[in-house]
């Protein structure tokens, strides 16, 4: 399936290929127009959108907000809006896109179709933009949330080699439990915490977390490996190498992020039963 969105600028296209060609990134150039509208559109929110639409909507809670709490907030609005589009594009994809829906193993590991470079592009674009988050406000989000960017945007980056662009949109879908995250989050500033509300959105939270992170993203894992394992062992593999470098990023990664997701599942379920095992007043607000 080529790629829906509008063929990229030759002058952009040309401009991104030396960076490709030394970091081996082949697909890159035909993905930027992808990459930085997706970063410029997220800082702009951050910065300017989520501040004034905050503002307008909860005038009576958004400007008494702390420093960091305000920055927190912002950065929750971007990702709010992120995981929704995203979700949505990569959903689109595996429904829609019959190449991908063919490939076998070979294919799943350095196959690639321009929807797929698509969809990772746009994540790519806001990884980079998470990433530089992360570094500029590192007392507000914590090293665990500095580790995930470096992680999600070595993996959405690995996909322009191409590499395991396949399994690159089906880890996208870890991000359907993040709208409810982010939910719960601003369901405690607004003072809603311990509400009917808080509740029903703490077990969608919950479940979707776990499904899409845990079980799916686990037998996503497998998959994956057992596809890399295959691609080592196969004749062609002197045609088409995966040099172990590459499979050891990629792999490393992955494994990161599912320790991440089993260690914030844990603290996450922690956090809900909180909101309602407490009478309101003793929840404590602080950023979670």
């Amino acid at each position: 399936m080529r790629d829906p969105f509008f063929a990229p600028p030759a002058i952009l296209t040309r401009a991104t290929q030396p960076l490709a060609n030394a970091l081996a990134l082949r697909t890159l150039p035909f993905h930027a127009h992808e990459i930085l509208p997706a970063f410029g559109f997220y800082h702009f929110m951050n910065i300017v959108l989520a501040p004034r639409l905050s503002t307008y909507l909860f005038p009576d809670t958004y400007p008494k907000l702390s420093r960091k709490t305000k920055i927190n907030w912002n950065i929750h609005v971007v990702s709010f809006v992120q995981s929704c589009f995203i979700n949505a594009a990569a959903l689109a994809v595996m429904f829609l896109d019959r190449e991908r829906q063919q490939m076998d193993w070979r294919q799943r590991v350095w196959g690639y179709t321009g929807a797929t470079g698509m969809v990772q592009g746009f994540a790519a674009g806001y990884f980079i933009w998470d990433l530089f988050a992360c570094v500029k406000d590192i007392d507000v989000q914590g090293w665990g949330a500095l580790v995930h960017a470096i992680s999600a945007l070595a993996i959405s980056s690995l996909g322009f080699r191409p590499f395991l662009n396949y399994y690159g949109i089906n880890f996208i879908l870890y991000e359907l439990s993040t709208p409810f995250l982010n939910i719960h989050w601003f369901l405690d500033k607004l003072d809603m915490t311990g509400s009917t509300t808080q509740l029903i959105n703490g077990i969608a939270l919950i479940t979707t977390f776990g499904c899409s992170r845990l079980l799916w993203g686990t037998y996503q894992s497998v998959r994956m490996y057992h596809d890399i394992w295959l691609a080592f062992q196969s004749p062609r593999a002197e045609e088409l190498p995966v040099p172990p470098w590459l499979a050891l990023a990629y792999v490393a990664s992955n494994t990161v992020l599912s320790l991440l997701n089993a260690y914030w599942f844990g603290k996450m379920i922690k956090t809900v039963r909180s909101r309602f095992d407490k009478p309101k007043e003793q929840v404590d607000k602080k950023d979670t």
